[in-house]
């Protein structure tokens, strides 16, 4: 067994031992499901202003109201920021498990920063295969010394940071509200980056590399590699979405979502485990501060205002009760019953 692999079969052996094998997949997870590719944006026609400029909104906004998903091209993320970024993760997560647990002197991760599998699953369904580096955008700055992981990081966090800011502008302006609301909301001190491995897994399908889930921020943007995994909702069915490499992957969160007062979609998504290949991605998230309050830019809201602080927390009461996640529908402002 690799040593570098978190303990998976052994930590959660009473979930393996209680699941009933000779039953279809509760988790409903197919290798059939059908591969799609996500609208593709070039954000090169921003630069080039006037009609071209206006048409890659209006596309930007189409796809996050119909898709909730979208990937972009001349994003400004340099190809080799990526493939360091990609590089030196590969090599952070082939540490031993015992020194990437214990946080090794050589990667110098803020404490609390790796975290693997889900240690409040109840079943296999709940159970994600896979670990991370979860790190906050201010403390990359202070893992010591000028390491290429760090400088790379840093480097990585800015661009996506421009990037999530400029998305985020758009969408707004498309919506006829213009402010400064992300600017002075969503800083370096709020959001965060999150390195991923999926490692081969060998009960794949039985069990995700990461639950269904729609994210708690306002945009996600992904880089991941080319093994594939990533499936979301589209029209009620799960598709696959077929990787492209020269293209980052954005996400509309809940926040967002909630904000245009359901204009713009927080989709469920999910990773599939792999048998035989480990999967890699690095996704940065757009947040604002504990304390910012979320209200619909549009009057007539269908959500209650409430804090971010307070959607954590019942995202996380709702985890702990339910075993997974309710999010927005909390938030409803007329709860029907």
């Amino acid at each position: 067994m690799d040593e570098s692999y978190p303990p998976f079969m052994e930590s959660y052996k009473h979930l393996f031992d209680n699941h009933e094998w000779s039953k279809k997949s509760e988790n409903g997870v197919s290798h059939d499901v059908e591969e799609f590719e996500l609208p593709l944006i070039d954000l090169g026609r921003l630069e080039q202003g006037g009609r071209e400029g206006e048409d890659c909104k209006r596309e930007i906004a189409q796809a996050s109201r119909k898709w909730g998903f979208f990937q972009v091209i001349n994003h400004g993320v340099s190809s080799d920021i990526l493939e360091k970024m990609r590089c030196e993760q590969v090599k952070a997560f082939k540490k031993t498990y015992c020194e990437k647990a214990g946080n090794h002197r050589d990667l110098n991760f803020p404490a609390g920063s790796y975290r693997w599998g889900t240690p409040s699953a109840t079943c296999l369904r709940q159970l994600a295969w896979s670990e991370a580096f979860h790190v906050p955008l201010t403390d990359i700055s202070n893992m010591g010394g000028l390491t290429i992981l760090r400088t790379t990081m840093e480097q990585f966090a800015n661009m996506v940071s421009d990037l999530a800011e400029t998305l985020a502008e758009i969408l707004a302006e498309e919506l006829g509200h213009k402010s400064n609301f992300f600017k002075e909301n969503c800083l370096p001190s709020t959001c965060y980056l999150r390195m991923n491995r999926y490692p081969p897994c060998p009960v794949s399908p039985q069990v995700f590399g990461l639950m269904p889930h729609t994210d708690s921020d306002f945009l996600t943007i992904l880089h991941q590699d080319q093994i594939g995994g990533l499936q979301l909702v589209k029209d009620g069915k799960w598709i696959a979405v077929k990787p492209n490499k020269e293209a980052l992957i954005i996400n509309i969160g809940d926040l967002f979502q909630a904000w245009s007062n359901g204009v713009y979609k927080s989709v469920e998504h999910r990773v599939v485990a792999n048998r035989q290949t480990e999967r890699f991605s690095t996704a940065f998230f757009f947040c604002p501060s504990y304390d910012t309050v979320i209200q619909s830019c549009i009057e007539n809201s269908i959500y209650k205002r409430f804090s971010f602080r307070e959607f954590r927390q019942q995202v996380q009461d709702d985890v702990k009760r339910l075993g997974y996640k309710v999010g927005l529908p909390s938030t409803r402002a007329r709860q029907h019953s």
